[in-house]
């Protein structure tokens, strides 16, 4: 297997095992965590035996939001840069939402901004009643816009305006509510029920596996491409205004920010 400096890949009995292992940094979204995860799931698809893929984090939290540095690099970039970026972000949440083996995500903690999208765009979800979640994006001036176009087709609209506009952080039992949790798991039993479904899994043919996903990502397909091209030129646009200036400068300063509309 590769080497990964953000994760953790190991396989056992069919099931491969990405674990996020940035835990003083509660497993934050880099683009070198993005990049090792592109890559671990590449392996995984064409390298790998098994069958069943299970994603975690070590530590106290699954993946807490977007690192702070990384975070700082976004202020001033060019619009074509923009759009690099957000296509990225986007190519990840729709490779993990569209990966051709069943995956588990097993939530160990706080999932949150761009970690709740990983968690939810897993087949299944388990979250321990600790775990919590939010799309916290229009709290610093960005925008939810890519989450947005797999939040609305899983919960659909009301929901999906209360969770994205409040930017409130909500917990497993509501995110159980909702469907976006499929069940809420004490920490001690986490993995031994992602494991369990992961070999009931096993116990079915493959190939009709694969070919049912492909079925069921099919009837979205056309909608989620047009909406995700569009959630890309929004999330580059965002970057543009005084808001999203002011929103990264205040979260990084720890203070209140000072909105003006624009």
């Amino acid at each position: 297997m590769s080497d990964y400096k953000t994760l953790f890949l190991s396989e056992s009995a069919g099931v491969a095992t990405i674990t996020f292992n940035r835990p003083d940094k509660r497993n934050a979204v880099s683009f070198e965590l993005v990049a090792d995860l592109m890559l671990a799931l590449k392996e995984v698809e064409e390298s790998s035996s098994a069958q069943v893929l299970i994603i975690t984090g070590s530590g106290k939290a699954f993946c807490a939001g977007m690192d702070l540095e990384d975070l700082k690099k976004l202020v001033g970039r060019s619009h074509s840069d923009n759009v690099a970026d957000s296509k990225v972000m986007a190519n990840m949440f729709r490779r993990i939402y569209e990966f051709p083996k069943p995956t588990i995500a097993a939530v160990n903690g706080a999932a949150i901004a761009g970690g709740t999208g990983i968690a939810t765009m897993c087949d299944f979800t388990f979250a321990v009643p600790e775990a919590k979640f939010g799309y916290t994006e229009v709290r610093i001036g960005f925008v939810p816009a890519i989450v947005s176009s797999f939040l609305v087709l899983q919960v659909g609209h009301k929901i999906a305006r209360d969770l994205l506009l409040t930017a409130r952080l909500f917990d497993a039992a509501e995110a159980h509510r909702y469907g976006l949790v499929n069940e809420v798991v004490q920490p001690d039993n986490l993995m031994s029920r992602a494991l369990e479904t992961a070999k009931l899994l096993l116990e079915n043919s493959p190939s009709s596996v694969r070919a049912t996903k492909a079925l069921i990502n099919g009837f979205i397909k056309d909608a989620l491409d047009n909406q995700v091209a569009a959630a890309i030129e929004d999330n580059a646009r965002i970057r543009s205004t005084a808001d999203f200036r002011e929103g990264i400068s205040s979260f990084l300063e720890k203070r209140k920010p000072v909105w003006s509309g624009k």
